[in-house]
């Protein structure tokens, strides 16, 4: 006869990256991004003047731990967006992993890493041209 699996015991890894990821967000939001010095200079953008998909990702998860939805989004909508898909699956995966399930599985299709980088790249060049300044940091 089979033990039955410990709920706690497979909890573990969503818990403990819930930690990290409570803690980063932590300290992004106590060391404020927009006051200057704290936080390394975008080689990406140090180097070509442009802004990279993750300019202003910083700023708006501090944005975020303020509950300012709209700097957040000002400052990086694809970071915004990101946070809300890592937030929804690590809570389907605590919750499956503290009722003894596996992790649910992304079940995204094959297209989506072709996408995915399509639109990094589209976000990426109309941040950059004067007429998507709206989604410049």
């Amino acid at each position: 006869m089979t033990a039955a699996p410990n709920p706690l015991a497979s909890s573990r890894l969503p818990l403990g990256l819930l930690g990290l990821g409570a803690a980063a967000t932590a300290y992004v939001g106590a060391v404020d991004p927009n006051r200057p010095g704290h936080y390394p200079v975008c080689p990406f953008l140090a180097l070509t003047g442009w802004w990279c998909p993750g300019c202003g990702g910083l700023r708006a998860v501090h944005a975020l731990t303020r509950g300012d939805l709209g700097t957040a989004l000002h400052d990086n909508v694809l970071v915004v967006a990101l946070c809300g898909f890592t937030a929804s699956y690590w809570m389907l995966w605590a919750l499956s992993a503290l009722r003894g399930r596996p992790r649910p599985a992304l079940r995204l299709g094959r297209p989506w890493p072709v996408v995915a980088v399509v639109l990094v790249l589209l976000f990426t060049l109309v941040r950059n041209l004067p007429t998507g300044a709206f989604l410049a940091p």
